[in-house]
Order: C-alpha cells, then structure tokens, then sequence
C-alpha cells in the first residue's frame, strides 16, 4: 500500500510503498476512506524522540477490508470509523470505560506498532469499532474524532440548559466545543479566536458571539455580548502557556473551566484567584465509546451540521505539502485526506 512516512523532525513526511497491514486476531483492517488532520499530529512531528518510519492519523472511516479471526459482529464491507485507542484491557481505566486513559495504551498513528491512516489501510481494534449508519457519509466518519473530543469536554461541564459559555480559541476543537454546546442547549456561546475565518466558522457551527483578542479586551467584550459579568463555563482549547491563567481569571463565581488544550511544558496560575471564586478546573482527555457512539447518532439524524468543520480535501501525494503549511497561520480548519 502506499502511505506518508514521517522521515524526521524538519522533514516533509514521504510517500512511499509499504507491506499491506495484516489484522491481529482482534484487529479489523480498513480500507481508508477519509482521515483527518490533526494538530497534535503537526506537534509530534517536532519532537526529537518521535521515530522515524511512522505513519500518522488517528481521525478515519473506511470499509472493513479484513476481519481478524476473533472478531464477531463485523465483515468485509461494512462502513466504519473507530477509536484509534489500542488499549490493555485489564487495568482500572478500561474496566471502568475509559480505555483512552489506560496506561499502556498505544494510541494509532503514534506508534511505530500501531500504524495510523494516513495510508491507504488501518488496523483497529475489533472492539473500538463504530459503525456508520447510511446518511452519514465517509467525510462525517472521518470528522466523528475530533467531535467525540469536542463532546466530551462539554460532557465534562455537566452544563444546565441555558449556561453561558466563553472558548477560547476557534480551531477545529474550540469550533466542535461551539456545535456541542449549544446542541446542549446553552444561551450564549462566545468564541474568542484570532483569526477571522475560524470565528466566523465557529459562528456557522453555533457560535453567538465572536471576539478578536487581538482587537478587543475578552472580558469587555464578553460582558458586552451576553449582559453578563462573568462566564459560568470557560473551556481553554487553545493549549499554550497562559491561557489556563487567563481561565481563570475570566472565570465567574463557581465557574467551571475546562482544560481540552495541550501544554506539554509547565505552566503557572494564580491558585488564590481560583480560591477566591471557587472555581473547579477539570481537563478532559479524549472520548469514550458513549462519546464516539452520541456523535454519530447527531450527524445521522441531522441534530448536528459539522460540515463548516471540513475545510479541504486533498490526495495521498497532496499531503506532505498540506501538512507543512499547516505550521503556518492559516485560515484552514480541518483537512481531509482521501488516500
């Protein structure tokens, strides 16, 4: 099969030819339909200690091309997306459903030993499959990821109908968390992104009110938007140092901030500005099969439009150049691969 090959940091990945995946006696392969994008896809690839030789994506839909021989329930053709978790089963995390917590967990597209999509086959596992109803074509199977990601950081605010929310930053997730909260119902849901195509993307999926932070005080702003003082729920989905401070700080009396960005290095708050509101912070990690399994039931019966989300698709030999310009500030939201 052919498949982009991540050759090291500061190199374009490579198309190359590589042996056809067999699937484990547990695993399904699937021939790749869609795969996606994913900005920590982008963050992996600048890491020293990534190796070389993997292949990337963890966001797809396909058709069930091979069936390992302990897998039930499931054939050759049948259109599916899955969560790329490959976890150990056993521990206190997956018999408590929440496999992507698992410790030993090898997430697909990160290992060396569990391929990604950005080929033209994946293996998953035959327990992580999620089947596609007929309505919901391959472009929104590849897209139920990065929503289930989005579903689940609005799960983790256990908002009331008619809360108001504050996001910071309208990327692909920030612009999901708008399309989920207010499909939960909130009232106001303002979105705080620098770039104008994004906020007026997250305006499309839900989104109230928009603000530039580069041009306008957020808390000002805000106030102005919704007549309130304060957000209840602040989710911080942009994921660089400072903005769980900023948080917190927007954050009112009891609020609830929700942590979906990515910090690998330290950060600092002020803890006595949480202390002094009461403010719980709570950081959300991935999906569960509730989450992949909920957003598949909005998409096909029209509850959800995530589209607007879908910004381009482009081909297997395409790809490298996608992939470095988005590096680069960019008006693209989520791009497709159709390999």
């Amino acid at each position: 099969m052919r498949a982009a090959i991540f050759q090291g940091v500061g190199k374009p990945l490579s198309i190359e030819n590589v042996p056809d995946p067999t699937p484990d006696a547990d695993q399904v392969i699937l021939a790749v339909e869609n795969a996606g994008i994913c900005g920590s896809d982008l963050h992996v690839t600048e890491h020293a200690h990534t190796p070389s030789g993997l292949i990337l994506g963890h966001e797809f839909a396909g058709t069930i091309a091979a069936v390992g021989s302990n897998v039930t329930g499931w054939k050759a053709g049948d259109r599916v997306t899955a969560l790329p978790l490959n976890a150990c089963n056993s521990c206190d995390a997956c018999e408590s459903g929440l496999p992507a917590l698992c410790s030993a967990n090898l997430f697909t597209g990160c290992y060396l030993n569990a391929p990604g999509a950005y080929a033209q086959y994946v293996a998953a596992r035959g327990n992580m499959l999620q089947r596609l109803p007929n309505g919901v074509k391959f472009e929104d199977g590849a897209l139920v990821e990065p929503l289930a990601v989005a579903h689940h950081v609005v799960s983790m605010a256990d908002m009331p109908k008619g809360a108001s929310v504050l996001i910071l930053g309208g990327g692909p997730i920030g612009a999901a968390v708008a399309l989920f909260a207010r499909h939960a119902g909130a009232r106001h849901v303002v979105v705080s992104e620098m770039s104008e195509n994004r906020r007026t993307r997250a305006a499309e999926l839900g989104a109230t009110a928009t603000i530039d932070p580069n041009a306008e005080d957020v808390f000002e702003a805000y106030r102005k938007a919704t007549g309130e003082a304060r957000p209840r729920f602040v989710f911080e989905c942009v994921g660089i140092p400072g903005m769980l401070r900023q948080a917190v700080e927007l954050a009112g009396v009891r609020g609830c901030v929700v942590v979906a960005g990515v910090v690998i290095q330290e950060d600092v708050i002020a803890p006595i500005v949480a202390l002094g509101k009461e403010v719980t912070i709570r950081f959300s990690q991935a999906y569960t099969e509730q989450d992949f399994a909920a957003v598949i039931d909005a998409i096909a019966r029209r509850d959800i439009n995530p589209r607007p989300l879908h910004s381009a698709t482009v081909t297997l030999d395409e790809l490298p150049d996608a992939f470095e310009a988005l590096r680069k500030p960019t008006t693209q939201c989520k791009i497709l691969i159709k390999p």
